[in-house]
């Protein structure tokens, strides 16, 4: 059974493909686009690309899954004078997208079928007759998406974003082969929508400090390290913790938050007001599970969901729980949907014990196209580069030794936020400068340190890397505390508090990132190298050979390694 799983959000428009329960591939538009998370409307480009991966072509798809959140306005069911003036808009190029969610609270129907029109959505891209369209539910696709991909008995599975389907948050508890929904479910998408959400507080805190809402959200991250929370008693009298888990908040309005965000950003320092939601976040939502833990003591906690790319709130709920295990899945945001979308209509047509049966443990999220046949044949396409031949394992470390930062674009690109390996830029962590340097030739401002990269067998001599955080270090989904007796050596990866975000690699899942790193620590000593991703400032994770080539040639990187050779600027 072929299922193309589509996210049609304002932002971050994704497809997903699955041949059963087997995840084929899964790719993020803005990659494709090459617009920083790019969306809103029918991914049409990431579901080409999906199907291109595996061989497909659109009448091989069995079942289309569709996320309920914005489409052109024509696919939903009216009257004939409204479809036609939607079709005029169509024409001059302002057609309107309409919410589906929306559309469902105020026509008060739970059914998507009856708003949507199936038939036209059909035609229109060419998919066969009869293929079977089916409908996710925000928080139970990030939910799914973190338990399929663990071997877990029981577990909570707790989900958090600033919105999805009207909901927040949703707190799930496997326990004893049931699934059940605590709160956060199907029935709160037609109520009429709470305030409460912190990912929305982190989003309009980002937008007062001079970022931009759901894009730097991450900044405020590392900013917040550098303050002190002088304004989050002020912020966080606004959010309180039934004994349930429930958070609950006093604002009225979405814009009533905003603005009171606003005036505590006005009189405070932008790391004091970072520190500050970023302490009301982790307050608040350790409270929340605590609370739930209370009254569903479960031994393991899933998370997915925008909030949890907080790496320093997911450290947390693993070291201040009584667990022993935390996962993340690695597409947490709402690329992540896709999956689980896919996911909720196998539970729905299989049933929860055969669904249970079919779960497997991730080992990589390299899920785009592989363009290992044409990237060295493109990088040697004129005299500008310079090949060179050898092993290009030991070459890239040698040149990372003597000070050079080169990126490695090798096999299928990752999916989620995170750089893992196929598109990452390597760099010495010995060089306390490299932060600054690096960061201004990919002209990035950033306030966290990289991130680290490690082999599995050293990276509990270097990080506080446990059996509770091991998988969610795995896709660089969590910080750990790094041993005292590395700061110094390693300087370019610590936070300021002493902790870092290391992704804890396996050779068989990568050779030549593995290898790379084997023999830099061959030369170094060093059992660690800087990974961050293969982009600029604004821009997306490199994707072509061409987006490549262009990058080295621009000098954002001293030399790009693949699986065949080495290359530098031909004057370098």
């Amino acid at each position: 059974m072929i299922i193309l799983s589509l996210h049609t959000g304002y932002h971050d428009g994704t497809a997903a493909l699955l041949d059963g329960y087997n995840l084929v591939a899964a790719v993020q538009l803005e990659r494709l686009t090459r617009k920083k998370g790019d969306g809103g409307g029918i991914p049409e480009a990431a579901m080409d690309e999906v199907l291109a991966i595996a061989g497909l072509s659109r009448t091989d798809v069995d079942v289309v899954v569709l996320s309920r959140a914005s489409f052109p306005a024509r696919y939903f069911k009216s009257n004939a004078l409204k479809t036609a003036e939607y079709a005029f808009h169509k024409i001059i190029g302002h057609e309107k997208l309409k919410d589906m969610c929306t559309q469902m609270q105020q026509r008060g129907e739970g059914e998507p079928a009856k708003l949507f029109r199936e038939e036209m959505f059909r035609a229109d891209f060419g998919f066969k007759e009869g293929v079977k369209i089916a409908y996710s539910n925000h928080h139970m696709a990030h939910a799914l998406s973190a338990l399929f991909y663990t071997d877990w008995d029981d577990g909570l599975l707790y989900t958090a974003d600033g919105c999805g389907d009207n909901v927040h948050y949703s707190h799930r508890i496997l326990k004893d082969g049931r699934l059940d929904c605590l709160f956060g479910g199907e029935n709160m998408t037609l109520q009429p929508r709470r305030v409460d959400s912190l990912g929305l507080a982190y989003g309009f805190t980002t937008q007062a400090l001079g970022y931009r809402m759901n894009r730097h959200e991450g900044k405020l991250t590392g900013l917040a390290a550098f303050g002190e929370p002088a304004q989050a008693a002020a912020l966080g009298r606004h959010f309180n913790v039934d004994a349930a888990g429930v958070i609950w908040s006093d604002f009225d309005s979405d814009a009533t938050m905003r603005d009171e965000i606003q005036k505590l950003a006005k009189g405070a320092e932008p790391a004091d007001m970072a520190a500050s939601v970023q302490k009301v976040l982790e307050d608040t939502v350790l409270a929340s599970v605590r609370a739930i833990l209370k009254r569903h003591p479960v031994r393991r906690i899933g998370l997915a969901g925008g909030v949890f790319a907080n790496v320093r709130l997911n450290r947390l709920l693993c070291e201040e729980t009584d667990t022993d295990e935390v996962f993340v899945f690695p597409g947490m945001g709402d690329e992540g949907i896709t999956v689980g979308g896919a996911l909720q209509y196998l539970l729905e047509q299989d049933g929860l014990d055969a669904w249970l049966k079919q779960r497997r443990r991730l080992s990589s999220v390299y899920l785009g196209r592989d363009y290992t046949a044409e990237a060295d044949q493109v990088l040697a396409a004129n005299g500008a580069l310079k090949r060179i031949d050898g092993n290009p394992a030991d070459t890239a470390a040698e040149l990372i030794a003597s000070g050079k930062a080169g990126a490695i674009y090798d096999g299928r690109m990752e999916f989620g936020p995170r750089a893992l390996g196929a598109r990452s830029i390597l760099a010495n962590p010995a060089d306390a400068g490299i932060n600054a340097s690096l960061n201004a030739r990919l002209q990035r401002t950033e306030f966290m340190p990289f991130a680290p990269y490690v082999a599995e067998e050293d990276a509990a001599d270097v990080f506080d890397v446990t059996k509770a955080n091991r998988y969610a270090a795995s896709f660089m989904t969590i910080t750990t505390a790094v041993k005292p007796e590395w700061h110094e050596r390693i300087p370019a990866v610590v936070h300021v508090d002493g902790t870092a975000r290391p992704q804890v690699i396996r050779r068989e899942e990568n050779p030549l990132y593995a290898d790379i790193l084997s023999s830099f620590k061959a030369r170094t000593g060093l059992p660690v190298l800087i990974n961050t991703s293969f982009n600029a400032h604004e821009e997306p994770i490199i994707n072509t050979p061409a987006e490549c080539r262009r990058a080295l040639v621009d000098d954002r990187v001293d030399f790009v390694v693949t699986g065949q050779a080495v290359y530098t600027r031909a004057g370098a």
